[in-house]
C-alpha cells in the first residue's frame, strides 16, 4: 500500500509549493494555498456490490445511444419539482445553498418525511432528538425516513449499504470529513473529496443525493468553486428572515431550465407551497393610495403580478436621494432621466424611493411601465386605478417597447380580476373574447394622458 503524499497548491492559480505560505508568489493572492493529497492509499470508502460493478464503458455511435427521457422521482413538493425540472433524476447530485436560518434543513426534512420511498437523512449539525422535535412539528408520520447523525463518510457508506435507501440527503457537506484527507472538516480539500465520493456513489448506484451547503458572507456557496461544477444542480434558497416568504431558484441545472422559481411561506408547521404567488405579492387595501402600480412579470414559465411602490418628495438635503429595494438602481436613474427629458417632469430636485413589495428582486424590464406609473402617481399625488396593471419596457427615447409572451401576462391579469392592462402598441396580440381591456400605448406621454388626463 503506497504512502500518502501531500503537497500545497494555490486555489487561485494552481501553483505548487513544498510547504504552506501566506501569499502565492505567482498570483499575489493571500490565504489561497491549501494542502492537497497527490498520492494516497487505495480508497475503500465506497465498495459497490458485485451486481453494481460495471464494465468499462465503450464508445457508441451517437445514433445508437438511448435517447429516451430519464425517469424522474416525484418529490411530492410541487414547487421543488418545478425548479428541478419535473423531479429528481436518479443518480444526480443536487446542492442546496442559502443563508443560516432561511429554512434549508426544514425544506429537505419536510420532503424526506413525505416521500413514499426509503430516505436516509444524514445530519452533521443536529442530534437525532433535535431532528425528531422538528419532524413532529412538520408531520408526525415519516415511516420511510431514517435519521443518521454522522460526519465521517466511511461510516455513512456502511449505513447506506445496510439500509439501501432510494434517496440520500446530507446536511451539510461542510460538516463531512473523510479519512483519506488529513485536514479539518469544511476545508477545501475535505469538501472536494467528500463530494467526489458522493458523486461516485450516486453514479454507481443510481441513487439521487441532495446536499445542503453553507454560504459565505458574499452570498456564494462555501468551499471551492469546483464544487458547483461537480454537482448536477445548484439551488439557491432566498428570502429575508424577517419575512415569511422564501424563494427557491435554480442557478445551474443539467436536467432542466434555470429560469423557474418556487415560492414558499414559512409557517410554524413548516414550509407551505404558494400555488398563486400573485395574490400574496399584491397588498389588499380598502382605499386607493397614490404611488402604487401593479406590474405583470415572468419568472421562468410562471407569470406574476407584483406591486411597485414609489415615494417622490422634495429633497431636504442638497443632493436628492435615489433608493431602490428589489429593483436595479441604475435603471431607476435611467427612467427618471427619460421622464425629465421626454415627458417634462422636473424630478431632478426630488427624492425618489422605489420598492418591490414581498421582498423579491425583479430583473424583468417589462416592469418599467409600472415603475413610471408609480413614480408619476406619487409625484402628482393621484392614485392609479386599482384595477389597472402594466407590462412594457421603457426606451431612452420615451417609447414603450414590446415585451415577450405578452398574451400570457394578459391572461394572468384577467384571471386575477384586473379590468385594464397597458401594453406596448408594437406587441402582436391575437387574443380574442377576453374580458380585460388592453390599452395600447406608444410613448410615455400616452400613458400620462390616459392615467392623469
Amino acid at each position: 500500500m503506497s504512502k500518502v503524499k501531500t503537497s500545497f497548491f494555490c486555489q487561485n492559480c494552481g501553483s505548487q509549493y513544498a510547504k504552506w505560505q501566506g501569499q502565492c508568489h505567482a498570483c499575489q493572492q493571500w490565504n489561497t494555498i491549501v494542502e492537497e493529497v497527490i498520492q494516497k492509499e487505495e480508497k475503500t470508502s465506497w465498495k459497490p456490490s458485485s451486481s453494481e460493478v460495471k464494465k468499462a464503458p465503450k464508445p457508441l455511435r451517437i445514433k445508437d445511444i438511448d435517447s429516451s427521457q430519464e425517469i424522474r422521482l416525484d418529490t411530492t413538493d410541487g414547487e421543488l419539482n418545478r425548479v428541478l425540472g419535473g423531479g429528481l433524476v436518479p443518480g444526480s447530485l443536487t446542492l442546496l445553498g442559502g443563508e443560516p436560518g432561511i429554512g434549508k434543513s426544514t425544506l429537505l426534512l419536510q420532503v424526506s418525511l413525505k416521500l413514499p420511498f426509503k430516505t436516509l437523512y444524514v445530519s452533521g449539525e443536529e442530534s437525532q432528538k433535535q431532528i425528531k422535535m422538528r419532524a413532529e412539528r412538520i408531520t408526525p408520520n415519516g415511516d420511510n425516513c431514517f435519521i443518521l447523525t454522522e460526519t465521517k463518510t466511511q461510516n455513512i457508506f456502511k449505513q447506506i449499504q445496510e439500509i439501501e435507501p432510494e434517496i440520500v440527503i446530507i446536511d451539510s457537506i461542510q460538516t463531512l470529513h473523510t479519512d483519506y484527507i488529513d485536514s479539518t472538516a469544511g476545508s477545501i480539500s475535505q469538501i472536494r473529496e467528500c463530494t467526489a465520493e458522493l458523486i461516485k456513489f450516486a453514479k454507481e448506484t443510481n441513487v439521487p443525493v441532495l446536499l445542503i451547503g453553507h454560504i459565505t458572507k458574499d452570498g456564494t456557496i462555501a468551499g471551492p468553486k469546483i464544487l458547483e461544477h461537480m454537482v448536477d444542480t445548484v439551488l439557491q434558497f432566498e428570502g429575508d428572515r424577517n419575512h415569511v416568504y422564501r424563494i427557491l431558484r435554480s442557478l445551474k441545472n443539467r436536467f432542466g431550465s434555470t429560469a423557474e422559481i418556487g415560492i414558499y411561506e414559512m409557517q410554524g408547521s413548516g414550509l407551505r407551497e404558494v400555488a398563486n404567488p400573485s395574490e400574496i405579492l399584491i397588498s389588499h387595501k380598502d382605499e386607493e393610495l397614490s404611488g402604487t402600480a401593479i406590474a405583470s412579470t415572468l419568472e421562468g414559465m410562471r407569470p406574476l403580478m407584483i406591486e411597485i411602490q414609489a415615494l417622490v418628495s422634495t429633497a431636504v438635503y442638497g443632493t436628492p436621494q435615489r433608493s431602490t429595494t428589489g429593483y436595479n438602481a441604475k435603471r431607476l436613474n435611467m427612467i427618471l432621466a427619460v421622464l425629465e427629458k421626454r415627458a417634462g417632469f422636473r424630478l431632478g430636485a426630488k427624492d425618489v424611493f422605489l420598492n418591490v413589495t414581498g421582498g423579491i428582486s425583479v430583473d424583468d424590464p417589462a416592469i418599467d411601465l409600472a415603475v413610471v406609473a408609480a413614480i408619476l402617481s406619487s409625484n402628482e399625488d393621484i392614485p392609479v386605478g386599482k384595477n389597472f396593471c402594466f407590462a412594457g419596457e421603457v426606451g431612452l427615447a420615451g417609447e414603450i417597447r414590446p415585451v415577450n409572451r405578452v398574451e400570457q401576462r394578459i391572461l394572468e391579469a384577467e384571471k386575477l380580476g384586473f379590468s385594464t392592462i397597458f401594453v406596448s402598441k408594437y406587441n402582436k396580440i391575437s387574443l380574442k373574447n377576453t374580458l380585460i381591456e388592453v390599452k395600447l400605448v406608444a410613448k410615455i406621454e400616452d400613458v400620462v394622458e390616459q392615467l392623469f388626463g
